[in-house]
């Protein structure tokens, strides 16, 4: 399905929110192209994500459907490799909403590469898609919710030698009432607001032709 016409105003308001982030901590931000920590283990993507992506592959398939096939092999090998133990409906990628599934969601797949890294160059081969999680990491943000010094957090490979303050003054500010809006939203038109995983949403609707 399409996706709301206020992602692309939202995938704006998060990336200028980055850039300036990125402008305030200089070089205690050392996120850059080929640095894949934060590409290993498997994380819960929301409703607005996942169609996004799928967005993003169909897009990759009809333009560049080298890449999209490639992506597209790696998601279906990454769910042979670790289906089996999903914690949910391995045949829609629901998450199981369950405390055993939340429990061993925690344990799994936590060393697997995301299926969009490419191998060879360390970039995301649907970047442009990524889920929000992805778009936030690494400067320090602030959890949905949270308002004490507890909830701020960023990439551990970050601000080395900074000091809380320091910190601070680089926060991110995430437009969580917009997401959140937004993922109403597209819940409402697909019938569910249920979380999956990037494996999942990477599959096309259809095969990718062969190039």
């Amino acid at each position: 399905m399409p996706l709301p016409p206020r992602d692309s105003r939202l995938i704006q308001i998060v990336d200028a929110a980055l850039a300036d982030a990125a402008r305030r901590a200089g070089s205690w931000l050392v996120c850059h192209p080929g640095c894949t920590q934060c590409c290993y283990g498997a994380f819960s993507i929301n409703a607005l994500d996942a169609e996004r992506l799928r967005a993003g592959i169909n897009t990759l398939c009809a333009t560049d459907p080298s890449t999209a096939q490639a992506i597209e092999q790696r998601a279906r090998a990454w769910l042979v490799q670790y289906g089996a133990a999903f914690p949910g409906d391995p045949e829609t990628g629901i998450l199981g909403t369950s405390e055993a599934d939340q429990q061993k969601f925690g344990d799994y797949a936590n060393d697997a590469p995301c299926p969009a890294l490419d191998p060879v160059t360390g970039l995301c081969g649907v970047y442009a898609w990524r889920p929000m999680t992805c778009r936030v990491f690494g400067p320090p943000v602030r959890t949905a919710g949270a308002e004490d010094a507890e909830g701020l957090g960023h990439c551990e490979l970050c601000f080395t030698g900074a000091t809380p303050e320091q910190v601070a003054a680089c926060k991110m500010t995430v437009p969580h009432e917009l997401e959140a809006q937004l993922i109403t939203e597209i819940g409402d038109e697909i019938g569910s607001q249920s979380e999956t995983i990037v494996a999942f949403a990477l599959l096309p609707e259809t095969p990718c032709p062969v190039p």
